[in-house]
C-alpha cells in the first residue's frame, strides 16, 4: 500500500499519541475501555492502533468511529449490570 508523505507522517503521529495515552493517560483515569471488558477483545486504542498498521486513513476513521459507539454501548451494557446486581464475567457467577 502507496503512503503519501503526509498520510505517513499522519499515521506515526496518530501512533505514537496513542502510545502517549496508553503509556501515561490510561494509567490514571481509573477505569477500563468497556468494550475491552464486556467482549474481552482489544481496548478501543490498541484497536485503532492496529487499524493505523493496516487500513487507510479513511477506513481506519470510519473503523474507529463505529468501535466507539460499540464502547458506548458496552458502557451501558455494564452500568445496567452493575446496578441490577449482575456479573461482568461469567465465571464469577458460578457457585461455589
Amino acid at each position: 500500500m502507496y503512503l503519501t508523505p503526509v498520510e505517513s507522517l499522519t499515521r506515526k503521529t496518530a501512533i505514537n499519541a496513542i502510545d502517549l495515552y496508553q503509556q501515561h493517560l490510561s494509567p490514571k483515569k481509573g477505569f477500563s475501555c468497556p468494550h475491552r471488558l464486556l467482549n474481552g477483545e482489544a481496548s478501543c486504542s490498541e484497536y485503532v492502533k492496529h487499524l493505523l498498521g493496516k487500513q487507510d486513513l479513511a477506513t481506519t476513521i470510519r473503523f474507529s468511529v463505529q468501535r466507539f459507539r460499540d464502547c458506548a454501548s458496552a458502557s451501558q451494557t455494564l452500568r445496567t449490570r452493575r446496578s441490577q446486581g449482575g456479573c461482568i464475567v461469567i465465571p464469577c457467577c458460578i457457585p461455589i
